[in-house]
């Protein structure tokens, strides 16, 4: 039912059940069976714990107990098998965390004081290889930038630093915008634009139908396009880096589709939407689990929090409060190589569940 809720309508995978073992010995099956399986198998500790209980039966109980102690250790043994390599020198970079309040962060009269505090805490770290700013850091068109946008480039030639920020992009010949992030460095802009969009928040499904919920809603920039570019690879520091806006983080399934190409992670995201509650957190939780899975670092820069450099085993390894201006700079170590879950995707858990449901029926009716 999870794997199903993650395509149906486009897919909402937030709050799987596998999410609750980043910090517990299942996690060690991440980057075999990616959270899906992950999932299935904290329904089978449940199952095999319950069963223990209801049974009561000294026989089953002396074979249950062992095989559910055996799967947790094997799933902590698991942590420490290196699936992935070290590629290349290690990068510096640093994650700019602007702190910008939702209910200000489109005004026009707020403009410059948000470039002025992006490009102040910016001008402390061109030692840096690269530097992040979150998703929609600029808020206005890529278009009415350029001459920002130029000399930036110049600033980022003379240092030697790739700058990746996030930006909507206005697309004259198609009429389309999109939630994007570009690239400025000593090579031409490059793009990424957001592919996988959320429904309601950055588009309108049926929008014949429901567009009138738009009205209603007041969301600021929130008919974007989705790119039919799906390529989402960006060179940094020389090196092919994997590109994720937001949302995009929680689908580990395309997020595959980079691999192994790219040696790092990197997420770009506003959750300044969910104020103080939990659902930061959670996102934080699940970037975790796509660095486990796919046994590479990932550099997750927002704008209120929370900013992390996670490494390759799914650890923070630095990070920032919520709701402080600030920046952070840490080292990343490039990867190589393919973890099983990158290789095999989810076909495994769902064949699995499709003979676990095969069996159980079979056996009904045996019974």
């Amino acid at each position: 039912m999870e794997w199903i809720k993650g395509w149906l309508f486009t897919g909402f995978p937030w709050l799987n059940l596998g999410y609750s073992q980043i910090d517990a010995p299942l996690k060690g099956f991440a980057p075999l069976l990616g959270v899906y399986g992950v999932s299935w198998l904290v329904a089978v500790s449940a199952g095999m714990a319950l069963l223990a209980v209801l049974e009561r039966r000294k026989a089953v109980v002396l074979r249950v107990l062992p095989a559910l102690a055996l799967l947790w250790i094997a799933g902590a043994a698991l942590e420490y098998v290196p699936w992935t390599t070290p590629k290349g020198a290690a990068l510096t970079a640093t994650l700019v965390q602007g702190n910008i309040r939702q209910d200000l962060k489109w005004l026009p009269g707020q403009r410059q004081s948000t470039i002025e505090r992006y490009i102040g805490m910016t001008e402390q770290n061109w030692q840096s290889d690269v530097i992040l700013w979150p998703e929609t850091a600029m808020p206005f068109y890529y278009h009415q930038g350029r001459e920002f946008f130029q000399a930036l480039s110049l600033r980022a030639q003379e240092t030697h630093t790739d700058i990746l920020l996030g930006l909507p992009v206005y697309e004259q010949a198609t009429g389309h915008y999109y939630n994007s992030m570009v690239r400025i460095g000593a090579d031409a802009p490059a793009f990424y634009h957001k592919h996988h969009l959320v429904p309601f928040g950055e588009y309108i499904p049926l929008k014949l139908l429901l567009g009138g919920i738009l009205d209603v809603l007041h969301i600021p920039m929130s008919d974007f396009s989705s790119s039919a570019d799906t390529s989402g690879i960006l060179t940094l520091a020389g090196e092919p880096m994997a590109i994720g806006v937001c949302y995009e983080d929680a689908f580990g399934e395309e997020l595959i589709a980079y691999l192994p190409t790219a040696g790092v992670l990197v997420n770009a995201s506003n959750d300044a939407w969910f104020g103080r509650s939990v659902a930061p957190h959670q996102h934080l939780q699940i970037a975790r689990m796509r660095a486990l899975e796919t046994g590479r670092p990932m550099m997750r820069v927002t704008n209120t929090g929370v900013t992390a450099f996670i490494d390759y085993r799914g650890k923070v390894t630095q990070s920032l409060d919520q709701f402080e201006t600030a920046y952070l700079t840490g080292q990343v170590q490039p990867r190589a190589g393919s973890t099983p879950y990158v290789i095999w995707g989810n076909y495994v858990v769902v064949l699995l569940a499709v003979g676990i449901l095969l069996g159980a029926y079979r056996y009904r009716k045996l019974t």
